[in-house]
């Protein structure tokens, strides 16, 4: 046995007995699960929100409301993007995806790999939009994990707003690490 496998073994040999996990009642909050109460949110952050009965309405409201768009990708159209080189990415105005669970308490939501197909997508496009279905919006990060679980992807995030930071004199900076806007919109 090599002296890795040994330490291995060792390390194996002295973990801790499990313990079960402390409840978490009574930290939720009283944040409601609505579209009301996300939307709040969202629009504090700096995000926007449109609500949709159906998907074929994002290219017509994309058009009026970003029309300077030149290259738009959705995140479910696998005509070829998806395998380019992520530095040929470099050069997307508007990213279209799939979004999984909204978060009413901090406007955030959950994309993996599966719903963003290339993992830099929404961070190196200059604006991203997520389509949201209404009923997968949730109150609290708590209600968020919970539906979440164990990771079932090998990549998991969660969004929300758009990329801001400020210097020590408060200047901010709107898209210094990702999207300069979040538009979101609301299925159902």
């Amino acid at each position: 046995m090599s002296s890795r496998e040994q330490i291995l073994a060792a390390v194996k040999k002295n973990q801790p007995g499990a313990t079960a996990l402390p409840s978490l009642q009574g930290l939720a909050g009283e944040m409601p699960a609505t579209l009301e109460a996300y939307r709040k949110v969202l629009e504090s952050l700096g995000g926007s929100l449109f609500e949709i009965a159906d998907t074929a309405q994002v290219p017509a409201l994309l058009t009026q409301h970003y029309p300077h768009l030149e290259r738009v990708v959705f995140a479910d159209d696998k005509r070829g993007w998806a395998h380019e080189d992520p530095h040929q990415l470099e050069n997307v105005d508007m990213a279209v995806v799939t979004g999984q669970w909204g978060v009413a308490e901090n406007g955030a939501i959950w994309l993996t790999e599966n719903d963003i197909a290339v993992r830099v997508l929404p961070f190196i496009c200059q604006h991203l939009a997520i389509i949201l279905p209404r009923e997968r919006i949730l109150a609290t990060m708590h209600d968020a994990y919970e539906k979440i679980g164990a990771p079932q992807t090998g990549f998991g995030v969660f969004i929300a707003g758009p990329s801001k930071t400020a210097d020590i004199e408060q200047s901010l900076v709107l898209g210094a690490h990702g999207a300069k806007s979040l538009v979101v919109f609301v299925l159902g």
